[in-house]
């Protein structure tokens, strides 16, 4: 078992931002980190050539039961049992997030969008504090405003068998790099499964507004701790840039000088459509900053 695996979950229209990615991964992990690569079936040629001691490409099917199937062309799954309705691909995205998670043999995953980057040295012990793994939670991160959030609120408590949330705020344990105990997510997918009665990824993927994040984030603080006993929270490990307009070269730059201290990564959506050559002078900067400090 190695103490530190990476996570990815990708598709074609992101394969121009993956090669930063894996390149951060194999600087700034330790030599036995593998790096996981989930794609369609269909892109998977676009990332066989990463493929090695370091890096695993596999097909999301490869996580998914044989009732399971994807039309061919289109970006939706389909459950033989439960045709309608038809399962969206961000939605298996975070069905194969949770089913890989569970699988992999490291004390922790380290779960990173492709638009993201490591810029420091990682390894799992970045995640722990006083030996307990951390949890990313940004307290009173959910206004009410954000009603997707709520959405998403309501849904992990009824998945995990709990009463109603309290009115906003609430804790937002959403970002573009998370970090994740597999023995904790097969207990979560266990719980689903108890409350459900069914199995954890169809009563996961019936729901048509759901996140990944929030459904363990919530596990993690009201079913494991239920006692009072609250894991550390940590929102200080990426640099977020969500703008959904593109950075101009000295924007980049400016966002890249103010990497904080504890951050090991960056981000910079790729919905902002930033030019290669601009996010790769950013990922340069911060780069040298960290190295610096």
């Amino acid at each position: 078992m190695s103490e530190l695996a990476v996570l990815t979950p990708c598709y074609r229209g992101d394969a121009a931002l993956f090669p930063d990615l894996h390149r951060s991964v194999l600087q700034f992990t330790p030599e036995d980190t593998v790096h996981h690569v989930f794609v369609p079936s269909r892109d998977k040629h676009l990332f066989t050539q990463y493929e090695g001691p370091r890096c695993r490409v596999w097909s999301r099917s490869e996580m998914l039961p044989p009732y399971y199937f994807r039309p061919p062309f289109t970006d939706v799954y389909v459950n033989v049992r439960r045709p309608w309705p038809p399962l969206r691909g961000w939605v298996m995205q975070q069905t194969v997030k949770i089913a890989a998670a569970a699988q992999l043999d490291a004390d922790v995953v380290l779960i990173i969008d492709s638009d993201a980057v490591l810029v420091r040295p990682t390894t799992a012990k970045r995640f722990v504090v006083d030996g307990r793994l951390c949890l990313y939670r940004e307290e009173n991160g959910v206004t009410a405003d954000m009603e997707r959030h709520v959405i998403w609120h309501r849904v992990a408590r009824e998945l995990l068998g709990l009463p109603p949330a309290p009115p906003p705020p609430l804790p937002d344990y959403v970002t573009p790099l998370n970090f994740w105990d597999p023995a904790i997510v097969r207990a979560m997918q266990e719980r689903i499964a108890e409350v459900t009665g069914k199995n954890w990824m169809d009563a996961f993927n019936e729901r048509l507004h759901i996140s990944e994040f929030i459904v363990y984030g919530v596990f993690v603080d009201e079913v494991l701790g239920a006692s009072g006993d609250r894991p550390p929270g940590d929102i200080s490990i990426c640099h977020n840039n969500w703008k959904r307009s593109p950075l101009s070269h000295e924007e980049a730059i400016a966002f890249a000088e103010r990497l904080p201290r504890e951050a090991i990564a960056m981000m910079i959506s790729a919905k902002s459509r930033t030019p290669l050559e601009v996010r790769r002078a950013a990922i340069r900067r911060a780069t040298e900053i960290a190295a610096a400090d």
